[in-house]
């Protein structure tokens, strides 16, 4: 299994994990929430970085 869907698989057993023991709105604010201030976090030149990157992983 690649590194991405172990990350991936590990997010969906915290979003299923979350949404049993909070509301389910509370659950989606976190799930959606982190990684928005993730990004928001980076510098300008890292979140440029970031764009390109996946534009390019898009493109193949």
């Amino acid at each position: 299994m690649s590194k991405n869907a172990k990350i991936a698989a590990g997010g969906v057993a915290v979003g299923l994990v979350l949404l049993i023991w909070l509301p389910w709105w509370a659950a989606v604010l976190i799930v959606l929430g982190v990684p928005a201030a993730a990004y928001l976090a980076l510098d300008p030149s890292q979140r440029r970085r970031l764009r390109r990157v996946t534009r390019k992983e898009l493109g193949r």
